[in-house]
């Protein structure tokens, strides 16, 4: 009987409408797929990425990637956005002295990339501007280019700080620039 009632909730999201597929999706997904989409080679580009970036602006980039959801998270419907802002806190991003830091997130398992950038940048940047970069990363993922997408995410990311987060004297590394395997 409970099991019944675990199916129940599984089946029906909020809205009504079947989620057993990214269900099946998550669970299907494992952890060590990650390192063979982002061997240490692209993981070390990544980073290189995000620190040459951090050297034209004052803004401060993270990229982590996530498998999948847990069971429980599965269960309740949490949407990527929801997983992005929870990384984007659990990382600190908020706490840099400008409030500029961004979060790149992917969740592999969905292929969907939410980008939260910081209080300090989301009165200067459009949301469609954030959502463009996430597209263009998704295109690449579909492709297979997982590295490339994320450089691309970063090197479009680079361009709108240089704008609205101009580099100041004596800018330090607030945030690591590794990427963040979750």
């Amino acid at each position: 009987m409970a099991a019944a009632v675990v199916l129940a909730a599984v089946a029906h999201r909020e809205d009504g409408s079947m989620n057993i597929a990214r269900i099946i999706k998550h669970l299907l997904h494992p952890p060590w797929l990650v390192r063979f989409k982002f061997p240490p080679a692209s993981l070390h580009k990544i980073e290189a990425s995000i620190h040459q970036s951090e050297n034209q602006h004052s803004g401060e980039i993270r990229f982590a990637v996530e498998s999948s959801l847990g069971f429980f998270q599965l269960l309740q419907g949490t949407p990527c956005f929801n997983r992005a802002v929870d990384v984007f806190s659990e990382l600190r991003i908020w706490d840099t002295e400008q409030n500029n830091g961004v979060l790149i997130f992917l969740l592999l398992a969905d292929r969907k990339v939410e980008i939260i950038a910081d209080r300090g940048l989301n009165n200067e940047i459009a949301e469609s501007e954030w959502q463009h970069i996430c597209q263009l990363m998704e295109n690449s993922f579909r492709k297979h280019e997982f590295e490339a997408g994320v450089i691309k995410g970063v090197n479009e990311i680079t361009q709108l700080l240089i704008k609205h987060s101009p580099i100041q004297e004596e800018k330090s590394n607030e945030l690591s620039n590794k990427p963040v395997i979750i």
